[in-house]
């Protein structure tokens, strides 16, 4: 829209083109000087108010402008402490995620040492146990030896005992059969006592079982 002042600019423009020329000179055109001087009163006279309108328009301008330099410098100090609580609220991350690492790593070097300590452990005890099952497996197995021997030795005797009253037996049957020639009544053999082969453990042994054959059995009348 235009202004007060710029209208009648554009009249005395306006005026200007339909003005006759002179016939002199081409250059110059004649002019009503009432009509002209009528222009240029009322250009001085909206002048004032026109120049009140543009400072105001330039007072409000520069209201505008401060107001939004105001809002900018607002603007600008909020990101300003928007950056800094981010920064700081990354720096506290940063601390954390360090914390918690160090933390992470604690505990798995105290885990990996609770673990070695009961590997150690578990072989020190199973050590243990082999060791103790062999040495009781070597007592068991001298028991058995030495058990093995005194019952081969026990058997021994037996056997030796029992033929020898095997051979008694043997004779004495042998005896029975009549002769062809009458020969003298042979005496019967008193048996005799046959002396087990002792060994030291045989020896000290009581449990070794005897026969008790009645004597009567060896005498026949």
């Amino acid at each position: 829209m235009a202004s007060g002042i710029e209208e009648i600019i554009e009249e005395i423009e306006e005026y200007v083109d339909v003005c006759k020329p002179s016939a002199f000179s081409p250059s110059k055109i004649i002019v009503n000087r009432d009509e002209l001087e009528s222009l240029l009163e009322e250009l001085r006279t909206k002048t004032p108010e026109e120049i009140k309108r543009y400072q105001k328009i330039i007072s409000n301008k520069e209201a505008i402008l401060a107001d939004a330099q105001n809002k900018a410098d607002a603007i600008i100090a909020q990101a300003q402490i928007q950056t800094n609580e981010l920064v700081s609220e990354h720096q506290i991350m940063q601390q954390a995620y360090a914390k918690a690492n160090e933390i992470i790593m604690l505990a798995t070097k105290n885990a990996q040492d609770m673990l070695d300590k009961a590997t150690e452990d578990a072989n020190s005890i199973r050590m243990g146990a082999i060791t103790y099952t062999d040495d009781l497996l070597n007592t068991i197995e001298s028991v058995i030896s030495n058990s093995m021997e005194t019952t081969q030795a026990r058997t021994e005797t037996f056997m030796q005992t029992m033929q020898g009253y095997l051979d008694i037996v043997v004779s004495n049957r042998q005896e029975l059969v009549p002769q062809e020639v009458a020969q003298p009544e042979p005496s019967v053999k008193q048996p005799q006592p046959v002396e087990p082969q002792e060994t030291e453990e045989a020896a000290s042994d009581d449990n070794v079982p005897a026969l008790d054959i009645p004597e009567s059995f060896f005498n026949k009348e």
